[in-house]
Formats: structure tokens, C-alpha cells, sequence
């Protein structure tokens, strides 16, 4: 199937559902692990549960691996079908025009160089670039941190983010052009149940 029509498809599945239906069970909510799924999704796709705070890869067999995450802050979380347009180890970063507008005390010293990757950088270890067709780079995310402590809490510029070691995992899994669908939050912004 083309991927237009792949990713109008998967749209049109989002329609009524909060999140996928998981029997889920796990010593630890902070650990990547595998799930069985209730529903058939196609293999190497991404959803991510800004409720749950976690972020699902499809897997052969009717599972899916399970990674916590960090979801954007207030408005700042997009909902919506993407594709992996790019992957990058060590990614350098550069605050977005909207970043720079909201908080220029923060991110006005980075505009015209950013900061190479590397330890400390805001991408950490992995990112992974999500692209729409017709709009081409969102400079939305799926990348690392070395923050555990942000992780089950919506913090992020909108950027979905999993702790560095998480991410290294995530992204030699994780295959160029694969969908991403990031559910709509139906809750207000909070933390995960343990966690806060």
C-alpha cells in the first residue's frame, strides 16, 4: 500500500480510539518491555499514548515493545500521522522559531549555532525526524535525554523523548518512512501513576 494511503487510513482509525488496547504487565512502568496486543496494527509502526506516557513499536506476532516516555507540554503536543523522514546519531540541535518566540531568555543564545551533538545536547544519544506528506519536517522528535526525571511528565517543546539508553534501543529498530501516529491527549497534562 502507498504510504498516502497507508497514512490516511491509520487517520481515520484514530477516530473514537484513546490509545491501543494492551494487556500490559510489567515489574516496572520505567523499563522498555513487550507486550501481546489486542488489536492488529501493521509491523514497524510507532504509536505513541501521551496519557499513558508511553510509546509502542509494533513487532512481528502480535506484539508491540513498550518504552516510557516524555510527551510536549500544554498546547504544545501535536497529535497526527507522520513518517520517519530522517534518523541521526548524536544530532546537533537548534531551537525552532517558536521555541526562541516563547522563551527568548532560554533559547536565544542558541539560534545561530545551536549545540553540537554529543553528552548534554537537548536530541541526547538518538533522534528520530517526523515528517508529514505535503508539510515535509514537522521539527517534531522522537529523541533522548539524559533527564530520567522527565520521563512520565509532559515537559518537552512537543518532542516525544525517552531516556538516552531507551532511544539507542528504539532507534536501531525503528526503519526510515515507518508511520507514527501520536494519539490526541484526552486528559490534562500529569504524571504517570508511581512516578510524580
Amino acid at each position: 500500500m502507498h504510504r498516502r494511503n497507508f497514512l490516511g487510513t491509520a487517520t481515520a482509525g484514530l477516530i473514537g480510539l484513546a490509545a491501543p488496547s494492551l494487556a500490559e504487565t510489567t515489574p516496572s512502568l520505567m523499563t522498555p518491555h513487550d507486550v501481546y496486543l489486542s488489536y492488529d496494527y501493521p509491523e514497524g509502526q510507532i504509536l505513541v499514548s501521551p496519557d499513558n506516557f508511553r510509546l509502542y513499536l509494533i513487532l512481528p506476532g502480535g506484539k508491540a515493545r513498550v518504552y516510557p516516555i516524555r510527551v510536549g507540554r500544554d498546547q504544545l503536543y501535536e497529535a497526527g500521522t507522520f513518517y520517519v523522514g530522517a534518523k541521526k546519531e548524536w544530532p546537533s540541535w537548534v531551537p525552532t522559531p517558536g521555541m526562541i518566540k516563547r522563551e527568548p531568555e532560554k533559547y536565544a543564545q542558541y539560534a545561530e549555532d545551536g549545540i553540537p551533538g554529543g553528552p548534554g545536547n537537548p536530541l541526547g544519544a538518538r533522534a528520530i525526524y517526523l515528517f508529514q506528506e505535503g508539510r515535509g519536517d514537522t521539527f517534531l522528535r522522537i529523541h533522548g535525554t539524559d533527564d530520567p526525571a522527565t520521563i512520565g511528565r509532559a515537559v518537552s517543546n512537543g518532542c516525544a523523548g525517552l531516556i538516552n539508553d531507551h532511544i539507542v534501543d528504539l532507534y536501531d529498530r525503528v526503519q526510515l518512512d515507518a508511520s507514527v501516529f501520536l494519539y490526541p491527549k484526552t486528559r490534562s497534562d500529569g504524571f504517570i501513576p508511581g512516578n510524580g
